[in-house]
């Protein structure tokens, strides 16, 4: 694909607001935003920056995105949040992943929060946008840091299942519960309690020293090295990282990930009027898996399903049929059969032992290149930029797989001893020694911009700063899997846009932005848009009346903007514009005659047609304050912001159009921009510095309070409290519970039905008939919170005695639910038990009772989302605790080839806080871990 001459036709020149995007790392008063830098003071939107390279001097970190930021940045709720939507994310002015990049390498990331700040950024930028920068080198000689690690990951927790013998006890329960035959007998259960034959009488348990190591390993060493004289700076990173996994079975064994990055950075002065810079990075990823979902068999086995191992010592010696099998068997160990029923033909510890494993491989080459005009000799202060960026990346699997047999037995009692007398195979052993390629996914990125940049200061008080910029890159997927087709469309961005600066003595600011957005989303003559944006700003702490008046304030800035942004990332797909028809298969209808004994395909109308569909708005104003007071002991940034989301898509099913326009498997509904959103919030960040005698100490608070509803909806609900209108997007809808069901007679009389299918007994949970119309269904749902915390904050600490600094920061968030209705907790029908049982609802605990009923049938009925298995997400992590050592700088002098050491412990994911601590942790997946580290640092 030509796609360079594509993005230059729609490029646009400029007269620019400071430097362009710069490859300069920056200092700690230069902050990187849209297509430039600023120094901090002169920044009036509301743009959030962190200088990585040094927060990594007092804590560690291995993701770029690490989540440090969260407690340093108002407003950032870790991974791409900003303000609570999808921020789109460039690497070096690229868009790539943010994995794409470790810690180690990055300079500083800054996080563009309003729409003013982005506006340059055009549709893809239209929720925020964060940019991280990597380290570049400088005019100095070579310097070389090395960094190694050593950590382990262990386990919060594991889920706390039933042993054999008390679920099979419970089982029969619930039998009698449903009026049904007890499936297991007396003399099973007790054979099980006292493990008379464990491979007989199976109790399986999962979560031990037979399948699961006590920790997993992490090791990761980096290089860096930089340098540089006048005309050439060089930067390169060199990191290897290795995982393991906490399962130890079979090929399970040999889990794990290793990745290795490579990233060189050039900075190159050509002539006194051009200069050139260009980032190449690689990343190599191999990921070894064991065939087999371990954890979904360990959470979803009965503990007496069946034997995973047989012995064949305990296999009739005397039947030659029985020896013929497993003379031609696979065994483990040379001493098992693999175990299992008709019905449980493979399982993942056969799997693990046998079915073989999956190679995921990761290639991925990101290049940039750019060029800067000096272009003072035409006209003083104007300068050009262009950059070009590719990225390819290739992710494919080499699996190995080997089908196998399992073995189902029959026991007896044979002289006294449990002897197996009879084995029924299912499947067959295969032997192979091919390994295949499996899925393969690839990627290709490709980016242009450029850009005229002008930055005078007249009168040495005027400065005019201005810039007309065009910017387009195209992202295109493709895959083969099952040799499936790939998306025709690639994810693209073209955009041209202008802003113009203008301040007054660094006390007055003011600056205009305009994009020209298109999209090909839209129908022609819809295609391109205009955005706005306005800010303001006035550092009212250089005025002479607060100098001469409060010297204590150092810095007391106000700022303000406002912005109508367009964009199409909430458009889903292409075409959406247009109307069909279909006519085969899930496109067509079918038409019936002759009383509907015969019939054929027919063509149906899909979706009408809508020429004047267009883009998503994003209408904002924000107001902010930066301060600083007592020779900058105490600081603050805050915003806040009204932000509106109008014209999202529906097709108006509900309320717009009558109902005949969407009958059985034709529609005449095309889509409509109707749907509006209003946010709102305040962000945050405070933060305070003392020197007392040797100590320096250091506090953060940063936060987020956030609210969002919708303002207009297509629907027509049943019942007003139904309405989406005014409740948060996030809006957690369900029943109001009532307790539980205590008799039949109460069942019987109480004259309303629940609609959630199989038969209500008592212990069962009672809802409440909100609308009165003898039904408990949907029209009784009621609004009981939302799942989206209202307000996320963090908290960072430091401290430096002499030559040991103490880092710690936790993040914690309040206003949100959630619901544990899931298998774990309400236990039936043909689920794995859990301790959750024990709570369970029996005549006799109908007071106390914790849990409804338990059932073999369907737990439908229990499981709604009710207030019942409501519970709130409030919580504070203690997410790093780091100790950091830094050998006195003496110990190097005359030293010609160290010049400093460091070493560090370290502990993640420490504590949570929170009432609902052990629901939070709990996982039936793979556990969370704390993880705990001990590094060090040399330069050279």
């Amino acid at each position: 694909m030509n796609i360079v001459p594509k993005y230059i036709g729609c490029m646009a020149f400029a007269l620019a607001m400071g430097a362009g995007v710069t490859a300069h790392a920056q200092s700690d008063s230069i902050v990187n935003v849209a297509f430039g830098t600023k120094p901090q003071e002169d920044v009036i939107t509301a743009t959030s920056s962190v200088n990585v390279a040094d927060l990594m001097k007092k804590s560690y970190a291995t993701s770029s995105l690490d989540g440090t930021l969260e407690s340093l940045i108002g407003g950032y709720r870790g991974g791409s949040s900003v303000w609570g939507q999808d921020a789109l994310i460039l690497v070096d002015g690229m868009p790539r992943e943010a994995s794409d990049v470790l810690a180690t390498e990055v300079e500083s990331i800054s996080i563009l929060k309003d729409a003013a700040a982005v506006a340059l950024y055009g549709s893809r930028g239209a929720k925020g946008v964060i940019l991280i920068t990597t380290k570049r080198g400088s005019n100095e000689s070579m310097k070389i840091d090395f960094r190694a690690n050593m950590g382990f990951d262990v386990p919060k927790s594991y889920p706390n299942y039933l042993d054999a013998a008390s679920y099979m006890t419970l089982y029969n329960e619930a039998c009698r519960n449903d009026g049904m035959s007890e499936r297991y007998s007396q003399s099973d259960i007790y054979n099980s309690s006292i493990s008379s034959n464990p491979y007989q009488y199976p109790n399986q348990k999962y979560y031990n020293g037979n399948y699961l190591r006590k920790f997993s390993n992490a090791y990761s060493a980096y290089g860096e090295v930089r340098g540089g004289n006048e005309r050439t700076h060089y930067y390169l990173n060199l990191g290897l990282n290795y995982h393991d996994g906490l399962i130890k079975i079979g090929d399970h064994d040999k889990d794990n990930d290793l990745r290795l990055n490579v990233r060189g950075n050039v900075d190159m002065t050509i002539t006194n009027w051009l200069k050139a810079y260009t980032n190449a990075a690689m990343l190599v990823q191999d990921n070894y898996t064991s065939r087999g979902d371990f954890w979904g068999m360990a959470s979803g086995t009965w503990p007496n399903r069946f034997g995973v191992l047989l012995p064949v010592d305990l296999v009739d010696p005397n039947n030659a049929e029985l020896q013929d099998m497993i003379a031609s068997a696979t065994l483990i160990d040379g001493r098992y059969l693999l175990g299992g029923t008709s019905s449980n033909a493979t399982n993942a510890i056969a799997d693990a032992y046998e079915a073989g494993y999956i190679k995921t491989k990761t290639r991925a080459f990101m290049f940039d290149l750019g060029l800067d005009f000096d272009l003072s000799s035409v006209l003083a202060g104007l300068s050009f930029k262009t950059v070009f960026g590719v990225d390819y990346r290739a992710i494919y699997s080499e699996g190995f797989k080997e089908d196998y047999a399992i073995y189902e037995p029959t026991w007896a009692n044979v002289n006294g001893k449990p002897m197996i007398v009879n084995l029924v195979k299912h499947g067959n052993d295969t032997n192979s020694t091919n390994e295949y390629v499996g899925q393969a996914t690839y990627l290709q990125n490709m980016m242009f911009r450029a850009q005229f940049d002008y930055n005078r200061v007249f009168g040495d008080l005027h400065q005019v700063d201005a810039t007309l910029m065009g910017w387009g890159y195209q992202t295109q997927n493709s895959a083969d899997a099952n040799h499936d087709s790939s998306p025709i469309h690639a994810t693209s961005n073209v955009n041209a846009g202008a802003q113009v600066s203008y301040n007054y003595d660094h006390r007055y600011y003011a600056t205009v932005t305009g994009a020209l957005v298109h999209s090909a989303k839209l129908a022609p003559g819809h295609r391109n848009a205009f955005s706005p944006a306005v800010s303001l700003g006035w550092r009212m702490g250089q005025e002479k009346f607060i100098q001469e008046n409060a010297p204590w304030i150092n810095e007391f800035k106000l700022t303000a903007s406002a912005a109508k942004l367009h964009q199409d990332i909430d458009i889903t797909d292409y075409y959406l514009y247009k109307g069909y028809y279909g006519f085969k298969g899930d496109t067509g209808g079918w038409w019936q005659w002759h009383d509907g004994t015969a019939g054929g395909n027919t063509t149906l109308p899909k979706r009408a047609d809508n020429y004047d569909l267009t883009f998503i708005t994003r209408e904002e104003f924000r107001v902010g304050v930066d301060a600083s007071i007592f020779d900058n002991m105490l600081s603050l940034n805050a915003n806040y912001f009204i932000q509106d989301t109008k014209g999202g898509l529906t097709q108006g099913a509900n309320s717009i159009f009558p109902n005949f326009m969407n009958k059985w498997d034709a529609s005449f509904l095309p889509w409509l921009n109707y749907n509006n959103d209003r946010r709102h919030g305040i962000d945050f960040s405070l933060n305070a510095v003392k020197n007392v005698g040797d100590w320096e100490l250091g506090l953060g608070f940063s936060g987020l309070y956030y609210t969002d509803k919708a303002t207009q909806r297509d629907e027509m609900p049943a019942e007003p409290y139904l309405a989406s209108v005014g409740q948060p997007l996030s809006v957690a809808m369900g029943y109001i519970c009532e307790g539980f069901y205590q008799t039949q007679e109460e069942i019987d009389n109480r004259g309303v039905r629940q609609t959630f299918g199989g038969t209500l007994r008592p212990g069962d949970l009672r809802y409440k008939d909100v609308n009165g119309d003898g039904v408990v269904d949907s029209n009784d749902r009621v609004v009981l919170g939302r799942y989206t915390p209202t307000f996320s904050y963090g908290l960072n600490l430091s401290a430096r005695w002499k030559n040991f600094t103490l880092f710690a920061y936790g993040t914690g968030q309040a206003g949100g639910i959630a619901f544990n209705n899931n298998s774990y907790y309400c236990n039936g029908g043909e689920s794995k038990y859990s301790e959750m049982a024990w709570g369970r609802w029996t005549p006799e605990t109908a007071a106390t009772a914790t849990a409804p009923r338990l059932t073999t049938g369907t737990t439908a009925n229990n499981t709604q989302v009710s207030t019942f298995w409501k519970y709130s997400t409030n919580r504070f992590d203690i997410r790093r605790v780091q100790l950091t050592y830094d050998f006195p700088t003496s110990l190097f002098n005359g030293n010609k080839v160290l010049s400093g050491a460091s070493v560090y412990l370290q502990g993640e994911n420490l504590a949570t806080i929170s009432p609902n601590r052990k629901i939070m942790e709990l996982s039936t997946a793979a556990p969370q871990t704390r993880f705990y580290n001990v590094g060090c640092k040399l330069s050279f």
